[in-house]
């Protein structure tokens, strides 16, 4: 548990009747994000059959803050810790292995997610923090997570690998949200290149970005930390996005 003052960080299972809660917080997340096909399925489910491995923020009775993990048996056939698919290969991996009944051999985070009005507070080091805690009190030897680096959307044609190289003068990341997790400990692995993928028709990217789509070939949509690839003739755009693995051991300093 994380308390200081009014503001208290516990493990969601600790605190079960909050669940319903967790959506009440006011978030940024552009609007096509929510349409990746693995999210809408299953997201909203996590917290309900993962909660020793989420985490709550709240501040008195406003939940404030959630963090979101997910446990996963990276030992069977065909998987890696850190798969190039990230977010969504990670997702569907927990949920094929709570059926099977697999043993959780890794932890991925996959969301820490802050109430607008708490940004710049120092929340997101915490929640990281309480995260990986959560992961060592369950035996976990690293907490994973496949990083949406939050400024990388000012850089959309740069290639993601060559966004993880660029550093300040301090040697930390340029990225603010790769800044805290390294801050925090954490150590980048590699690039997911293709960690979340959105499609749909040209009419719902309009409605998702309220920008034309009518031309064929990369799209830059405010917030899309690569172009959208556009195609009229079959109208249908692809938004693939990239994350970055980032590794958080959980042994005690």
């Amino acid at each position: 548990m994380n308390d200081t003052g009014t503001l208290r960080i516990t493990p969601l299972a600790e605190r079960p009747a909050l669940a319903p809660r967790l959506w009440e917080i006011t978030e940024n997340w552009p609007a096509f994000v929510p349409q990746d096909p693995v999210a809408g399925a299953l997201l909203h489910r996590v917290a309900e059959d993962f909660p020793r491995y989420c985490v709550v923020a709240t501040d008195g009775d406003r939940v404030v803050a959630r963090g979101f993990a997910v446990p996963f048996d990276a030992s069977r056939e065909g998987r890696e810790e850190t798969p190039d698919q990230g977010w969504d290969r990670v997702l569907v991996w927990a949920y094929t292995d709570l059926r099977d009944g697999s043993p959780a051999t890794a932890v991925s985070a996959l969301e820490i997610t802050i109430d607008t009005g708490y940004l710049g507070r120092g929340l997101s080091h915490r929640m990281v923090a309480a995260l990986r805690d959560t992961a060592r009190d369950l035996d976990h030897d690293a907490l994973l997570a496949p990083v949406r680096p939050t400024a990388k959307h000012l850089r959309p044609r740069l290639p993601m690998t060559d966004y993880v190289g660029l550093l300040r003068e301090d040697g930390l990341p340029e990225d603010p949200w790769l800044r805290v997790h390294v801050r925090a400990g954490g150590v980048v692995v590699k690039v997911a290149p293709a960690s979340m993928t959105v499609s749909g028709t040209l009419a719902q990217w309009r409605r998702w970005t309220g920008l034309p789509f009518d031309r064929d070939g990369a799209v830059e949509v405010p917030g899309a930390l690569v172009p959208v690839h556009c195609d009229t003739a079959h109208d249908h755009a692809v938004y693939v996005e990239p994350n970055v693995w980032v590794r958080h051991g959980t042994e005690r300093a």
